[in-house]
């Protein structure tokens, strides 16, 4: 609730920077609150639905969050432009607050969870330092392939739009390509998550990985409307069938006492591969070229597989994985 309550009124703060003058500095400090808000909200749903729904049903529950997410995230563009029509660019800051006090005033009706105490309950609080020496091994491995899984979802969202560019589509062409690859995102996260369910994460995130490297590398090869909307309606099912994957495998290892803890710092590796996912993308464009570039995005695809591969069959959760 707090999460939300502040996200709205830095997005408050944004709408109004616009109206005056020298506001970039304001804007630079509400955007960055927008993000850390963002964070933290993230977290708390992901940690509240871990412990709230049953763990045989824990990779549906985190899909549909992930697959929700995904719904807000396609229809908040349209609200925001036909707000925009009216109210001008500050109208696109207005939905945002009022969508995020509306999350405020929803987490009000969310009951708290009542955990039963466990005998491991006795001691200190787990410090951050002490949940990421004790979860080593399992950031290191598992961790990798979220890393590298989050730095291809990053690199998708931006490749679309460049290769669309770069072939001389118009900004109409890219907006109906990427909006295509978001329908098809959006559709598919509740098989994943029961597949998931039922035969294990890795019957997602190895085929997930492979999708969407392949989708990436082939890329490069098309030069047209047509073979690039192919390529990106292949993207977004491998994205799709992989929602919530993230937070599900976060949840799998998460101990109980320090969950907290360990999930933010999931997270953390989650954004730094969001982060170095477009970076990489820029460097291999500026040494080479954008086909270069789109390439090396594809091979984070190919990796992320490898880790999965390797490591989720070995790495047992000790209640359900």
């Amino acid at each position: 609730m707090g999460a939300a309550a502040a996200g709205a009124l830095a997005l408050l703060a944004a709408g109004l920077s616009l109206m005056i003058p020298d506001g970039l500095w304001l804007l630079a400090v509400a955007m960055a609150v927008v993000g850390m808000s963002a964070s933290v909200f993230s977290l708390a749903r992901q940690k509240y639905l871990t412990e709230a729904v049953p763990v045989e049903f824990r990779a549906r529950a985190l899909s549909t969050l992930g697959g929700v997410n995904r719904i807000g995230i396609f229809i908040g563009p349209f609200v925001g432009a036909a707000v925009m029509h009216f109210a001008g660019i500050s109208g696109a800051y207005w939905v945002g607050v009022a969508g995020m006090a509306a999350a405020a005033v929803l987490a009000v009706t969310i009951p708290d969870l009542v955990v039963a105490p466990s005998s491991s309950a006795a001691g200190p609080e787990p410090t951050l330092r002490g949940v990421a020496m004790s979860h080593a091994r399992v950031f290191l491995s598992a961790g990798a392939g979220i890393l590298l899984l989050s730095a291809l979802r990053a690199s998708r969202q931006v490749v679309i739009p460049l290769w669309a560019d770069h072939v001389g589509l118009d900004a109409t062409q890219a907006s109906l390509l990427y909006g295509l690859s978001g329908a098809i995102d959006m559709l598919v996260f509740y098989p994943a998550g029961k597949v998931m369910d039922r035969r294990g994460r890795l019957w997602v995130a190895f085929p997930s990985t492979l999708i969407m490297g392949t989708a990436l590398m082939l890329i490069p090869l098309t030069a047209g409307f047509t073979g690039l909307l192919l390529v990106a309606l292949l993207i977004g099912f491998g994205n799709g069938i992989s929602s919530g994957l993230v937070m599900t495998l976060g949840a799998d290892f998460s101990p109980d006492r320090g969950r907290g803890q360990f999930l933010g710092l999931w997270r953390f590796i989650a954004d730094a591969g969001s982060t170095g996912g477009p970076v990489l993308l820029s460097a291999v464009t500026a040494a080479s070229s954008l086909a270069a570039g789109v390439t090396a995005t594809g091979v984070l695809g190919f990796a992320a597989a490898a880790v999965f591969a390797v490591v989720l069959p070995k790495l047992k959760h000790r209640r359900n994985y």
